[in-house]
């Protein structure tokens, strides 16, 4: 029966896991995920404490857009909170959407046009060279 040595296989599966970790693309995802986590950040912000006071502005009340509420049956259902957290995702959506969309499809187009080779001149049939010989005569002619 063969041995296992358990220190081999754990140096193997850290090596395994390195290799991993430090690809390319595993390490600009972790960096796209913080960034991300930061522009959400910024994005709340700028929602919560620069469109909703300035749309609470707008409507009338005094307390605010925290306060906004329908009230049935003597049940409170606040949807204040709600409309920013929904603006918060459409802000967020449409960055997302003109980065990732318009942006980078802009610049994959630039680079396809960049590689792609200048197309080959038109062939020109054996008929098409008549025609134009016939042209040129009869404008030659008409002179």
């Amino acid at each position: 029966m063969a041995s296992v040595n358990p220190g081999k296989r754990a140096f193997s599966l850290f090596d395994e896991f390195k290799q991993f970790a430090f690809k390319g693309n595993v390490i600009d995802l972790a960096v796209g995920v913080i960034i991300g986590a930061a522009f959400g950040k910024i994005i709340d912000s700028l929602v919560k404490h620069l469109l909703m006071p300035l749309i609470s502005l707008i409507m009338p009340g005094e307390k605010g857009y925290m306060a906004w509420k329908f009230v049935v049956n003597g049940k409170e259902i606040p949807y204040g909170l709600f409309i920013g957290e929904v603006l918060n995702f459409l802000i967020v959506a449409l960055a997302l959407f003109l980065f990732i969309v318009k942006f980078l499809g802009w610049v994959m187009r630039a680079k396809a046009a960049e590689a792609a080779p200048p197309p080959p001149p038109p062939v020109i049939t054996k008929e098409q060279e008549l025609l134009t010989e016939i042209r040129d005569l009869l404008k030659k002619g008409r002179e």
